[in-house]
Order: structure tokens, then C-alpha cells, then sequence
């Protein structure tokens, strides 16, 4: 039936009602936090571009997860800042690292916390590339060796959940191979699937440290133009054993994430990044933005799209004012 028998906006009427017949609804049961460990104590280095985060030393780790599971943020994703960089990133695999010190730590202190953490070569080689470089370009399958025994460093230090975010071919695979044979079986990977050269990462890069000293990383991240591509690239993941694929970044790429939860049914993880939440802080800053409303409306159109997880500089805000 149509106008004037049915009215639309009947259901909009009444803030209660606008609530029962809400379609997607964002909780913190959706969220990671990601979070930058650096060497030291007590240290807590604000990122300029990425106002309210922080490199902070392991200490200081601990007690922001602390904090954010009482806010009700139950995940985190760790980057490394280490003391020293390498040609290949394998100083990240040595014991003492700084990504395995902080998964100790954390799972000392704070045991329910659920620790992913991201494992790509970038913030620990010396030419800030995500792989170890021959002939001027990252040779894929001499990073693999990297990225495998990065993962098992991280497993045996306690870690939940590994994450790699490198775009090499056959990671996954590598990965998971290197895994079951260490009897890590129970341990899942969320693969960066869908990972584009983005201009979008720009304050990230700032807050690992890890800006490429020469070229770009266009030769293993994709071309914002595909998504075609993307779904490749998420097929082969999957059959590489991926137990979650993500979309990254998150917003340019709505169309992506929506195409392959159609397509391949799986937990679906979507990374709200560095340029996006950037962007939304100087113009809350300006006054331009209402921030709070702004937030709640970039995260439901991720969940929208069709993504089941969303890693975002967002959570510990979103958690605040949902209290």
C-alpha cells in the first residue's frame, strides 16, 4: 500500500520506538583498539596527528587496558616501536621484542583482554618497506620466513589472535602451516585481505614510525581502484585459512566490505583508520563536526555495510559515551 495509508514516519515518532526498529546497532562487543608499544617506562608520547593516542611504554600499556575493559572494550591490536630496526624485520620475533614483552604484560595483568596482534615488518626495518627488499623491491617470499616466525614468537608470548597485515602472497598460508606445526592450532588469523594503498594512512605512519624511506608500497597494497581484485584476494585468504578477512581502509571501501560478506559469508573485520579518524578530530576541534554524532554514524555505516568487527581509534570515545 502507499501514501496515505502507509506513513513511514509513523515509526519515527518516539525515540523508543526509533530504537525497536533499529536495524544495525553498534556496541563495543564490536570494537578493537589499536594501541602503539614503545621501549621504556613511564612514557606516554601523544601522536599530533592522532589526537588522544599515544605511543606509550609497556606500563602505561597495561593500564590503558585497564581501562578500556571497564569501559567494556574486551579487544586491542598491538603495533611495536622497538629500540632498534633491522634490514628484514626479524628483531620483532627475538623473545624480549617489544610486541612479546607487551603481550606478557598484558595477559599478566589484565588476563581477559582479548590481544590481536598485527604482524607486517614495517615498523621494524630499517627502509620502513613491509618485507625484506632485493633488486629495490620486497621479495615476497623471503618475507614470508619473516612473518611466520614474527607469528610464533607472538603465539608463544601468549597473544589471542595474529593479524598479518603485509599484502605478500601466501602469508596466510605460511602462517597457518607454521602455526599447526608448532601445535598452535586453536589460534585464529584476522588477515588484512583487502589492505589498499591508501592515502588515508598518513598519521598512522607517524605513529609507528614506519614511513617508507624510499618509494611506495603500491608493488604488494592494492589499487583503490579494484574490487574485483579484493575479492581474489579474500577467496585465496580463505583457502589459505583465514578465520576473519578485513577490508582496509574502511570508509572508501563500504562497497568492498558489503561485496564480500555478500559473496563469501565469513567474519568480516573492517579498520577504521588513521586518516579517517584524523579527519573527524580537526573538525570536531574546528567546531565544524558534532563529534559524538558523527562517530555513531561512521561506525553504523561500517556495521551496515556488513562488517562484523571494527578496529577503530574510535573505541575508547564510543565506549565513554555509551556509558
Amino acid at each position: 500500500m502507499a501514501f496515505p495509508i502507509t506513513r513511514l514516519r509513523r515509526l519515527r515518532q518516539n525515540p523508543v520506538l526509533r530504537a525497536m526498529v533499529t536495524e544495525t546497532k553498534v556496541t563495543t562487543d564490536d570494537l578493537i583498539m589499536p594501541l602503539f608499544a614503545c621501549p621504556g617506562t613511564n612514557i606516554k608520547n601523544p601522536i599530533p596527528s592522532m589526537p588522544g593516542n599515544y605511543q606509550m611504554s609497556i606500563d602505561l600499556i597495561v593500564e590503558e587496558c585497564k581501562e578500556l575493559f571497564d569501559l567494556g572494550i574486551k579487544s586491542v591490536l598491538l603495533f611495536g616501536i622497538p629500540e632498534t630496526k633491522d634490514d628484514t624485520g626479524i628483531i620483532a620475533a627475538h623473545e624480549h621484542a617489544i610486541i612479546p614483552k607487551t603481550i606478557r604484560a598484558i595477559k599478566k595483568h589484565v588476563p581477559q583482554m582479548y590481544v590481536i596482534a598485527d604482524v607486517c615488518n614495517c615498523e621494524y626495518t630499517t627502509h620502513g618497506h613491509c618485507g625484506t627488499i632485493v633488486d629495490g623491491d620486497v621479495d615476497n617470499d623471503l618475507t614470508l620466513d619473516t612473518l611466520a616466525a614474527q607469528s610464533i614468537s607472538f603465539v608463544k608470548a601468549g597473544v589471542d589472535m595474529i593479524a598479518p597485515s603485509d599484502m605478500m602472497d601466501g602469508r596466510v598460508a605460511k602462517i597457518r602451516k607454521a602455526l599447526d606445526d608448532n601445535n598452535f592450532t586453536n589460534t585464529p588469523i584476522m588477515a588484512y585481505s583487502a589492505k589498499y594503498s591508501s592515502a588515508f594512512y598518513g598519521p598512522f605512519r607517524d605513529a609507528a614510525e614506519s614511513a617508507p624511506q624510499f618509494g611506495d608500497r603500491q608493488s604488494y597494497q592494492m589499487n583503490p581502484a579494484n574490487s574485483d581484485e579484493a575479492m581474489r584476494e579474500i577467496d585465496l585468504d580463505i583457502i589459505e585459512g583465514a578465520d576473519i578477512v578485513m577490508v582496509k581502509p574502511a570508509l572508501s571501501y563500504l562497497d568492498v566490505i558489503r561485496r564480500a560478506k555478500d559473496m563469501f559469508n565469513i567474519p568480516m573485520a573492517a579498520y577504521n583508520v588513521s586518516g579517517e579518524f584524523s579527519m573527524v578530530k580537526a573538525a570536531a576541534e574546528k567546531g565544524w563536526i558534532d563529534e559524538k554524532r558523527i562517530v555513531n554514524e561512521i561506525l553504523t555505516s561500517i556495521k551496515r555495510a556488513g562488517a562484523d568487527i571494527i578496529i577503530t581509534y574510535h573505541a575508547k570515545d564510543f565506549a565513554k559515551w555509551s556509558k
